[in-house]
């Protein structure tokens, strides 16, 4: 009897904890938010941002702060087109596992089986002041890609940083992660990755790099579909995402946000980027061949919100089913134990989850999200019902708006 009861005390809380809350945000303390972004513009922490809340799908804050070019004179707008760099992962790893539910791939499948240089790969290992070549003890799956476990990074360690090069690989021209400028399909670049040392064993720890831009060859090798298109079919398209591609098109280009910098050296204050993988990017012009899964996107608040609500709700929204509810919950609980942190952080198959209150700043318990190397941010919290988007173009970055925004509409609860 008395195992009954605690089993029961125990189902309760679980549902507790799951259950929505009925919680609204004060209007009057989201003006703190407004304070927070119109400081930072003024004092050229950063050139200019756009932040959106839904609570239950409807938007509940939006807000376009500064400049969009500030040497242009062009004020932010609600419909800015900013690059989303690491926001890509979310979408790849959707596409992935919309292929698995038709029975396209499995998530214990071998990269090897698609990619045939990832069919045996080697790991440098460090001894001492040397450094060893290894096989690796097993075959990198999907599953390890998904999360980021698979011993791949982006190729800036000083002990392969020299091999990647010559494979013009890594930070040679640019941001390790940065494809947008390679003449060539990006399964040319991703094959040739696969002949290339990694860092850890698969399965043995964390380690984040091309692990999604692999997972956006391999999901072209399964379907026979370029990536471009089946993020256009499968997740923009169907929600109704206008806005989210690879490149721009001509009716575009007026919208997108320069990207602005600051370090220690300009004192946090932004300075313009240069032209080129440093700073603007090939997004515009270029050679707009390499389909970055896990990097090359670019998108507005409002798009990306649409396709976080459709993951809060189970996959689906508005009639349009992107993703099971059941793949949808893998997405968005820890698959990867205490790899990813022993802090309360996990990551699921395309999102970092928090496990734990207290792990990620005021996020709730079942929240998820991340973010990109321009500075932009998002979080999902099932719990409060809530989707945050804050999306700047800044790198490298030393605003504190990522970390400070979700603070600011949490406090906002009542």
């Amino acid at each position: 009897m008395k195992k009954v009861l605690m089993l029961t005390l125990a189902v309760i809380a679980a549902l507790a904890i799951a259950a929505p809350s009925a919680q609204t945000l004060s209007s009057e303390r989201l003006k703190r938010v407004d304070q927070f972004f119109q400081e930072q513009v003024d004092q050229e922490r950063i050139a200019g941002a756009v932040a959106l809340v839904l609570q239950d799908g409807k938007p509940v804050y939006e807000r376009a702060f500064g400049w969009a070019d500030k040497e242009a004179h062009r004020q932010m707008t609600p419909d800015a087109i900013f690059r989303i760099a690491s926001q890509s992962k979310a979408l790849t790893s959707a596409v992935v596992l919309s292929l698995m539910e038709e029975g396209k791939l499995g998530l214990n499948d071998a990269a090897g089986g698609y990619i045939p240089t990832f069919a045996k790969t080697v790991v440098s290992v460090a001894n001492g002041t040397e450094t060893a070549l290894v096989p690796a003890k097993r075959a990198i799956t999907i599953r390890d890609l998904l999360t980021h476990t698979a011993g791949i990074s982006y190729g800036s360690d000083a002990r392969i940083v020299a091999q990647y090069k010559e494979k013009n690989l890594g930070p040679v021209t640019g941001p390790s992660w940065y494809t947008a400028d390679k003449d060539e399909p990006v399964c040319t670049t991703m094959e040739r990755l696969g002949t290339l040392p990694f860092v850890a064993q698969p399965g043995e720890a964390y380690v984040y790099g091309y692990n999604t831009d692999i997972l956006g060859c391999i999901a072209e090798k399964a379907s026979g579909v370029p990536l471009d298109e089946l993020i256009r079919t499968r997740i923009t398209a169907p929600l109704g995402m206008k806005d989210t591609q690879f490149y721009l098109t001509a009716a575009q280009r007026d919208r997108l946000v320069a990207v602005y910098a600051s370090n220690a050296g300009s004192g946090g204050k932004i300075f313009r980027a240069p032209d080129g993988p440093n700073g603007q990017g090939n997004y515009v012009e270029g050679p707009r061949k390499n389909f970055a899964g896990g990097a090359g996107l670019l998108s507005t608040a409002h798009d990306y919100a649409r396709f976080l609500e459709a993951i809060r709700r189970g996959g689906a929204i508005d009639g349009a089913r992107i993703l099971s509810p059941r793949t949808v919950e893998l997405m968005t609980t820890n698959q990867s134990g205490t790899l990813h942190s022993e802090t309360g952080l996990g990551f699921g198959y395309g999102f970092e989850t928090t496990d734990r209150i207290g792990a990620n700043g005021l996020d709730g318990v079942g929240a998820f999200g991340w973010g990109g190397a321009y500075g932009s941010n998002y979080r999902v919290d099932p719990k409060s019902r809530l989707v945050l988007v804050m999306m700047i173009n800044q790198m490298p970055n030393a605003s504190t708006v990522g970390t400070r925004f979700p603070t600011l509409v949490y406090q906002a609860l009542q």
